[in-house]
């Protein structure tokens, strides 16, 4: 207390101003003073970017001394990249204002990374320099890295020179990339990896070029996959593996005994220096199976394989991978009538043949299945089984103009001619009465086993109803018929019980002149009736008119020309006279005619039955 009132005494109280604190700094004082505090203080500018020192920390924010009149507050989630920072270390920071309304300057770090950042990107480009960064995430189509706080795209195709199948591998990775295009305009930066690993990949890929030869055996990892083939990446050059070179057996897509990103050992096969393109072999690299095969195989011999292609002519049998033989459609089946080898085999198959043709020097070879089977025309009751007049029923396989085949069995094919199909109708085809796949019941007319032939009917299969027409349509006879084709050359006309005749245009002539048509049932007069060749030759006019009926046989007696059946008849415009009788008055058709035509009327129905 002494002391204290000692120090109140000497106070010299009249240099005391009362007028405010510093009062008595005179003008020189206050303008030195002013001076030296200035110099302790830094001139800032805001969106600048300056050096800071931590001088405390708290919960919170970091409190940074840049050489204001004030410290500035920095977030402390800004600095998560730094788990050690202390008070003394240094950091760039960047000032968004001066003073706020607290009269704080703050300041971010964040900010004067991206501002760091983009200069470092746009310095990147203009000199051609690397950058490193972090890939962030995927994105449709490349990655999304981090810059030091600024994003750039990186797409797949830039990531490597090999396709990338799977883009979440990179995620979290640091990769050092090269810019190659900022927009400014909208902050986007794309950036390659790819660039760098082709600069590094152009000496070795000189190399390799200038050392490259054929047979050379070389080492790659497939790259890419295709249908025709795979691409092997050798080092910065990239050649191709045809499928057909992949292996000596047949396969239908690489993927079947190759995989993506497989290294193997390869041979090349061409190059051509001037397009730069690589030939690849890989089959070439181990013996050819056709040199490992028995040398006791040969014709004869049977084998057992896979169906490994099926064609319209036949199918190919891989025996062993590498070793394909062909079996050709006419080898399948003893039948003669050759059908679709899908109805034989399939594709996957697996089957025995026998050799038929080997020629280790072209390595082709031929197989048939029908060989390990017995021949039915050779079997020793052929010829009792198919003999002349035996009845059978076969399957319809083929319908040509002048007939049909008819299979009995698996191998034995028959001709029904077109001829032998009815005795009333005049058939032009034999689609007209079957298709294929009808069964029909035949009987042998014909067999000839040496030259594997056999003829067959179907119509014999009745009695000739012929025999009993020609006591019914005697020469002068009258019916009544019915023009069902009429052309320039005459009328075809349907008789009873369904036999034709055929009229010539001047006897379709009626009694007023006019001339018959297409569906009239008129009466017409037998002018010729011949069993042998089945034509029966009418007249309408010849019921009318018995003069005309006279004039035209004494014509056709005066040419003398032979027969040519109905249908030669028809298209020559004469007819058969031949079998005609003396000219009867015209008649109709008696009792007895009558009875007989009902008696083939029922034979005919119990037959179709």
């Amino acid at each position: 207390m002494a002391e204290q009132a000692e120090l109140v005494d000497n106070f010299d109280w009249d240099n005391v101003d009362a007028s405010g604190f510093g009062g008595n700094y005179t003008a020189e004082q206050r303008a030195e003073m002013e001076e030296m505090y200035s110099g302790t203080l830094t001139t800032v500018q805001e969106e600048e970017v300056v050096t800071g020192t931590v001088v405390g920390m708290t919960d919170r924010d970091v409190i940074l001394n840049i050489g204001f009149k004030s410290d500035g507050l920095v977030p402390l989630s800004e600095f998560r990249d730094l788990p050690d920072l202390k008070a003394g270390d240094t950091v760039e920071v960047f000032i968004e204002e001066q003073e706020n309304a607290n009269g704080q300057l703050i300041l971010s770090r964040k900010k004067a990374k991206i501002k760091q950042a983009w200069k470092a990107i746009y310095d990147a480009l203009e000199n051609d320099s690397v950058l490193e960064g972090v890939v962030k995430r995927r994105t449709k189509g490349g990655l999304i890295m981090d810059l030091d706080g600024v994003e750039a795209f990186l797409p797949g195709s830039q990531i490597d020179v090999k396709p990338i199948r799977d883009f979440d591998i990179y995620v979290g990775r640091r990769m050092e990339v090269k810019v190659v295009k900022i927009n400014a305009a909208f902050d986007n930066v794309v950036v390659s990896h790819k660039v760098l690993i082709e600069k590094d990949l152009e000496k070795q890929r000189e190399a390799i070029l200038n050392n490259l030869e054929k047979g050379q055996i070389l080492e790659g990892v497939i790259k890419n996959m295709t249908n025709f083939g795979v691409f092997i990446d050798l080092g910065g050059v990239d050649g191709l593996l045809h499928i057909t070179d992949i292996s000596w057996g047949r396969i239908a897509h690489p993927s079947e005994v190759l995989q993506l990103d497989q290294k193997l050992n390869i041979v090349v096969l061409d190059f051509d220096e001037a397009k730069k393109r690589i030939s690849l072999g890989l089959k070439q690299l181990t013996p050819h199976p056709w040199d490992s095969l028995p040398e006791d195989m040969g014709v004869g011999t049977k084998v057992k394989g896979r169906i490994v292609n099926v064609a319209d002519y036949g199918a190919f049998m891989e025996i062993i991978p590498g070793v394909e033989g062909l079996i050709h459609v006419s080898e399948m089946s003893w039948s003669q009538h050759l059908r679709n080898p899908q109805d034989f085999i399939k594709q996957g198959d697996v089957v025995e043949a026998q050799i038929l043709t080997l020629d280790r020097e072209d390595r082709k070879m031929s197989l048939g299945i029908k060989q390990l089977s017995e021949d039915p025309w050779t079997r020793g009751d052929f010829a009792d089984k198919y003999a002349i007049g035996t009845n059978h029923n076969g399957l319809v396989r083929n319908l040509t103009n002048f007939g049909l085949f008819v299979e009995l069995e698996e191998g034995v094919d028959g001709l029904v001619h077109v001829s032998d199909l009815s005795w009333t109708k005049k058939i032009k085809h034999p689609s007209e009465m079957v298709k294929v796949g009808d069964r029909l019941d035949v009987v042998v007319l014909e067999l000839d086993v040496s030259n594997r032939r056999l003829a067959l009917g179907h119509k014999q299969l009745e009695e000739n109803p012929w025999d009993t027409f020609q006591t019914v349509f005697t020469p002068g006879s009258v019916h009544t018929a019915t023009i069902i084709d009429k052309n320039d050359r005459g009328a075809v006309l349907e008789l009873p019980y369904g036999i034709e005749g055929f009229a010539y245009p001047k006897s379709l002539q009626k009694e007023d002149g006019s001339m018959a048509e297409n569906g009239e049932s008129l009466e017409f007069r037998v002018i010729e009736f011949s069993k042998d060749d089945r034509r029966v030759v009418l007249s309408h006019q010849a019921v009318y008119n018995k003069q005309a009926e006279e004039e035209g046989r004494a014509a056709k007696f005066a040419k003398k020309k032979p027969s040519a059946g109905a249908a030669g008849a028809a298209s020559q415009g004469e007819g058969k006279l031949s079998d005609m009788k003396k000219t009867t008055p015209a008649e109709k058709s008696t009792l007895g005619d009558l009875d007989a035509l009902s008696a083939l009327r029922d034979k005919m129905m119990d037959n179709e039955s």
